[in-house]
């Protein structure tokens, strides 16, 4: 049955309205700004401009890809996270998050960012799933019953894209666990952090779920070649978190830039990047000669960590559509590409105003960050001093007036040129479709956040 058909008690939207609102607040709609996507561009703002705040609007250029993207697979993306809300198990654990309200626990923030359906999290992972798997079509051998024709995919792939957003979502989650004492002081009275306690409770528990269901709805499709490639980005996703060094708090840390290491945004390899996963991308990446060269590191932990659960669903898409491996390997780095081309439009978010606000954070081992500690290793060793005990007690505004004067953004977006253009080459060699040109429009759109 398609989600779409799916009849929503009113009650189920009235709690959900009213756990929104305690734990999120209020937010402003805008209405999408019309957007000509004809022109395939690559140049972006911050490349060549000084560093300045981004008109509002250019937001809207994603909203409309991917809104337009959800009309043709019939497929909004928000209305998987509705569904887990009206699940009773996350209804109730929507419920006692609004216990945590006025703590600082972390899981407040990813109930937002997941509620919301924040950019950050790219909650399209399951459209993009869908998409790819309508513009490649599937074998004639496929029963007429397995296929969804009202959408252009079959249901098996519908279900795929569920368990890659609930695997996304459960990884999120989990990452809102907070350590809430240091070795030295392990087993001692917490009473204190009680409301911390509750918070870390939560959050295993609801992600454990979300990855339990993944599990089970996985083991349904009854195919082992998709199972066991699922399972190895679930494996990938958790050695994300044993790369390079970490605070106490476990936030990752940028390892020390090797002297005379030259980074090469747009100039390796797009298929290959040296770890080995176009060959058999079941096992571990090759992680050798990767920390501290900038781009290469950046990769790894971003493949790992997210890169790989995107490419093996598009890939398993295809494996449940019956077609050949070749076709495959295409899809898996298609997805690929796609999360790093993403995830670099994110790291340059922070950057794009030449004065940090107050209080704002952002991540250490972003691509503009790194590639500038290529260019000045003291830096590292002021972040490594004061971020070693908590990333914290580190000037972010001292650094980012370093990085919005280096060479690190400009790098940064060739990194992104050179990974969206790897993705668009993969869609070139697709028949033209409406949901090839979603997919192409998407991956132009990233240039506008």
């Amino acid at each position: 049955m398609s989600l779409s058909r799916i009849c929503i008690p009113q009650s189920h939207l009235r709690m959900v309205s009213k756990i929104s609102s305690a734990v999120l607040g209020s937010a402003t709609g805008h209405r999408p700004s019309e957007v000509n996507l004809r022109t395939v561009s690559f140049t972006s703002s911050v490349c060549d401009q000084p560093a300045t705040a981004k008109p509002v609007q250019k937001q809207h250029n994603w909203n409309r890809a991917v809104s337009e993207a959800e009309k043709i697979v019939g497929y909004p993306t928000s209305f998987l996270s509705l569904r887990w809300l009206l699940s009773d198990e996350i209804a109730n654990v929507a419920l006692h998050l609004r216990k945590l309200v006025g703590s600082n626990h972390p899981l407040l923030k990813t109930a937002k960012i997941l509620i919301y359906n924040g950019k950050n999290n790219m909650q399209a992972w399951g459209l993009i799933v869908l998409l790819i798997s309508k513009a490649v079509g599937h074998a004639p051998s496929i029963p007429d019953m397995e296929q969804d024709k009202s959408a252009g995919v079959l249901h098996s792939q519908r279900a795929l894209a569920e368990v890659t957003e609930m695997i996304r979502t459960a990884s999120l989650v989990h990452q809102g666990l907070v350590n809430l004492q240091p070795l030295a002081n392990s087993g001692n009275e917490l009473s204190s952090d009680s409301e911390m306690i509750f918070g870390n409770k939560i959050a295993l528990l609801s992600g454990d779920y979300l990855l339990g269901s993944s599990v089970a709805k996985l083991s349904d499709l009854n195919n082992q070649e998709l199972i066991e490639l699922m399972s190895s980005s679930v494996r990938d996703l958790a050695e994300s978190n044993f790369i390079g060094d970490r605070d106490m708090q476990n936030n990752p840390l940028p390892s020390n830039p090797k002297l005379g290491s030259t980074s090469s945004a747009g100039q390796s390899n797009n298929d290959d990047l040296g770890f080995e996963d176009v060959e058999d991308n079941i096992q571990s990446l090759n992680i050798e000669n990767v920390l501290g060269n900038p781009e290469r590191e950046w990769s790894l932990r971003h493949i790992l960590s997210a890169g790989s659960l995107l490419g093996k669903s598009c890939q398993g898409a295809l494996i449940l559509a019956g077609q050949p491996v070749k076709l495959q390997k295409q899809a898996y780095l298609f997805g690929k590409h796609l999360s790093l081309a993403w995830q670099a439009c994110i790291d340059m978010e922070p950057f794009s105003s030449p004065n940090l606000s107050p209080g704002v954070r952002f991540s250490l081992i972003s691509a503009p960050v790194m590639f500038h500690l290529e260019h000045d290793p003291t830096l590292y060793e002021e972040i490594i001093k004061m971020g070693r005990e908590s990333v914290d007690n580190i000037d972010y505004v001292k650094i980012h007036s370093e990085v919005i004067k280096g060479p690190g953004l400009e790098k940064t977006c060739n990194l992104q040129k050179k990974h969206s253009l790897a993705a668009m080459a993969v869609l070139n060699e697709l028949p033209p479709s409406d949901a090839r040109t979603a997919l192409q429009n998407i991956i132009l759109a990233m240039e506008d956040l």
